[in-house]
């Protein structure tokens, strides 16, 4: 697993020994990106599964100015921080170790992304309810971008005032919704 392009280019990432997280495929972390290429400059990232870190550092690495990345396993947000530094990102990159959703109660209204990663564990319904709650807590900025991957069963529902995209990458589909503000 590596950083794909940008400032970090090559650099390669650690990751989690084991099943306890799913890595993108580079495949659609590459298509995730392409679909998303002209809007990444300047966005602040939240990565609310943070895994590796892989997501958010590859956004980092193609021009984002600052990403939390959360994770709820200690080993993993030691990862994230690992990967961080390897890949020269760690002044830009938050890590924090925490369950999503104390993460959301606890800055509800006290910072905003302009684009939020979601690559939960694949459960049908979970995004929705992810989106409901970050959406509910005002932590996304107008015109924020919403990154989601899943399985068939977790496409999300676009919230009201978003509309969505869809791709197939085998099993994986990977779902970007958009501010109906930004594309008119």
């Amino acid at each position: 697993m590596r950083i794909i392009t940008g400032k970090a280019r090559g650099v390669r990432l650690a990751t989690l020994p084991g099943e306890d997280t799913r890595p993108t495929a580079e495949r659609v972390k590459e298509a995730m990106f392409s679909a998303i290429q002209f809007n990444i400059e300047g966005r602040t990232v939240l990565d609310l599964f943070g895994g590796s870190g892989q997501l958010a550092l590859e956004a980092l690495s193609r021009g984002a100015d600052r990403a939390v990345v959360v994770d709820s396993n200690r080993k993993a947000a030691e990862i994230i921080r690992a990967n961080s530094i390897k890949a020269n990102l760690f002044s830009q990159c938050r890590t924090v170790c925490a369950d999503w959703r104390d993460y959301i109660k606890q800055n509800a209204g006290r910072e905003q992304f302009s684009l939020l990663i979601l690559d939960p564990p694949y459960k049908d319904g979970f995004l929705d309810e992810i989106i409901k709650r970050v959406r509910g807590a005002d932590l996304l900025t107008e015109g924020a971008i919403i990154l989601c991957e899943s399985a068939e069963g977790g496409i999300p529902t676009p919230p009201d005032g978003y509309t969505a995209k869809v791709y197939r990458y085998g099993k994986t589909y990977v779902t970007i919704l958009r501010s109906e503000v930004d594309i008119i």
